[in-house]
Order: structure tokens, then sequence, then C-alpha cells
């Protein structure tokens, strides 16, 4: 089993090999305006993945990957020796798409704000659908309590036994 520390170690090797020979010895007029962003390699350092943006449209694009796609074998070779690794890796090239996702999440995030706002207008001429005042008051209390104590005081008269009030 690889160490984790030293596939990570080779993946960085190769982004940095890839970025390097594609800016000096690629001379392919397809290769558009790109940036190697990341690579990744398997745990078995026989397959690695590229990961690059391009600057532009999707012709650029789809131009850029044409050229990595013809220049795959001199780069294969050169990471190859320049990783001193008993078989090269493949390499695989991806587009690298976070631009695209980064516009993704700005949409999201101005219409969660406008929704947010529209939330704050309606809620601040919103009104309670009851009573402006739903409980009782002390007021109200003090009249039911006289009221109480009369019941009481009748009550208690004629709770009096039979024989105490005859001689």
């Amino acid at each position: 089993m690889t160490d984790p520390a030293k596939v990570r170690r080779h993946a960085e090797r190769i982004r940095e090999l890839v970025a390097s020979v594609v800016r000096s010895q690629i001379k392919d007029p397809r290769l558009g305006m790109i940036t190697i962003t990341d690579a990744r390699i398997t745990a078995d350092l026989r397959d690695a993945t590229v990961f690059y943006t391009v600057l532009g449209d999707a012709a650029a694009q789809s131009s850029t990957a044409a050229a990595l796609e013809s220049a795959k074998g001199m780069l294969r070779s050169t990471v190859g020796k320049a990783l001193g690794l008993r078989h090269s890796p493949s390499l695989t090239f991806v587009l690298d798409d976070v631009q695209d996702q980064v516009k993704q999440i700005d949409d999201l995030l101005a219409a969660a704000r406008h929704a947010d706002a529209e939330v704050q207008r309606l809620a601040a001429r919103a009104t309670y659908a009851g009573d402006a005042q739903p409980y009782r008051l002390d007021e109200d209390s003090d009249e039911a309590d006289g009221e109480a104590d009369e019941v009481a005081g009748s009550a208690a008269d004629s709770d009096a036994p039979r024989g105490a009030d005859r001689p």
C-alpha cells in the first residue's frame, strides 16, 4: 500500500511538471490561456488526472482540450522521467469548471438576498391576525375577583348548620 503523503507529493509534482512543460515546450497554436489548477493520482501511481482552466469561450476550451490531447504522449514521458517511477502514470485532462460554479453560486446568493429583502419588506408592514392584546389585563381580573368574593360570601352563609339559627 502506498503512503498517502507520497501520493500527494507525486500529485503536486505532476501538477508543477505539466504546468512548466505546457508553458515552455508545447508550441501548439490551439493552446489557449491555460492554468493547471490541480492534479490527482491514484494510490497505485498508475493514473493521474490533471485539472485545468482556460480563459475564453467554449471554442477556446475545445481547442485547448485538443492541443492537450495531442501533447499527452510528450507530457507523459516527461512526467515519467521526472518522477523516476517504474511505470509512467497515464494522464487524463479534465476541464475545471470552477468559474462556472462560482457564477452559479453567486447567482444563487443574489437570489437568496433578493428573497430575504422581500421577506423583510413584507414583515415591516405586517399586522397581527387577532386582537392587539389577546390576554386579560389586570383591571379585568380585579373585577372578576370582586364578583368571586360576593359569590363565596353567600355560599358561606348557606353552609351554616341548620340547627344553629333556631332557638
